[in-house]
């Protein structure tokens, strides 16, 4: 029994499931929002969030097989599961097929236009782990892969693309590619040497943290500009202001001389945005407070 959930815990790390905190909630909020009306069904509650699941677990898992001569020259990421011998590669990519095959089950189950773009997710989760390799925007490749998620769950209640589902999944982006770069800064010295392309290793620190914020500045805005479009209550602008003031408070956290608080920057400071910002949401569901 040990032995199984030794090797659960395994596949738990390889995937960093605890990441999913950046994501899921995002999707959950476009679905409200989708349709200000009504809660969700939850059938469609469900598919999205397998399709969430399956989605993440394959990239993550196909991430880590591809940077895996990568991540074991870096002191930071060598004893991940499969530098460190725990997981072969064989499994990851197992394990990365089958998670693909419930996002697509699972966008099947969901409206005409989740599974039109389901070729063009499928390749943003697979040509993520390869960006860095050649160019400076890989963070807004991750960002769009999370923010093609939360757009997704929008379009899983309305079926269609519109400005406000545009900007949702544009909000995401420069909120994911603004903590990516902070979350690079702290392997600067070794994408420099082994030639990886990321922001902080072209701009340096001091120009990578000036950037991170202009990114966070785009996020609020879009997130503005929705909740204008679409004429949503007050907890909805609470949300928004919660995010202001903790998009402030992780920017203070970290310095060109001082990066210590770098971990709860990215972690820490982002989960409680996700999950903030869809309680603020799921609240102006419920009550339906106009404030426009």
């Amino acid at each position: 029994m040990n032995a199984i959930i030794s090797k659960i815990s395994e596949y738990i790390e390889l995937i960093k499931f605890e990441h999913t905190i950046f994501a899921l909630p995002f999707a959950l909020s476009g679905m409200l929002l989708a349709n200000t009306q009504a809660l969700p069904e939850i059938y469609a509650v469900f598919w999205v969030l397998l399709a969430m699941v399956g989605g993440r677990t394959a990239a993550m898992a196909l991430n880590r097989v591809i940077d895996a001569d990568i991540d074991k020259k870096n002191p930071r990421t060598s004893d991940r599961a499969i530098p460190a011998g725990k997981i072969k590669k064989t499994s990851a990519l197992t394990l990365a097929l089958l998670s693909f095959c419930a996002l697509i089950f699972a966008a099947w189950q969901l409206p005409l236009i989740c599974r039109q773009l389901l070729p063009l997710a499928i390749l943003i989760l697979a040509l993520y782990s390869y960006t860095k390799r050649f160019t400076h925007l890989s963070h807004f490749v991750l960002g769009g892969a999370l923010g093609a998620a939360a757009t997704g769950g929008w379009l899983a209640i309305s079926g269609e693309i519109t400005v406000p589902s545009v900007l949702w999944g544009f909000a995401i982006v420069f909120w994911v590619a603004g903590f990516d770069v902070i979350y690079a800064i702290q392997d600067i010295d070794f994408d420099r040497k082994h030639n990886l392309f990321s922001i902080p290793a072209w701009l340096g620190i001091n120009k990578s943290l000036i950037l991170s914020r202009i990114f966070h500045v785009f996020t609020l805005t879009f997130l503005l500009i929705l909740g204008i479009i679409m004429k949503t209550g007050l907890y909805y602008w609470l949300g928004v202001i919660f995010t202001l003031f903790a998009l402030i408070y992780e920017h203070s956290l970290l310095k060109a001389n001082d990066l210590s608080g770098l971990n709860k920057a990215f972690f820490n400071v982002n989960g409680y945005i996700s999950i903030g910002m869809f309680l603020f949401i799921l609240l102006d569901t419920i009550f339906r407070i106009k404030i426009f």
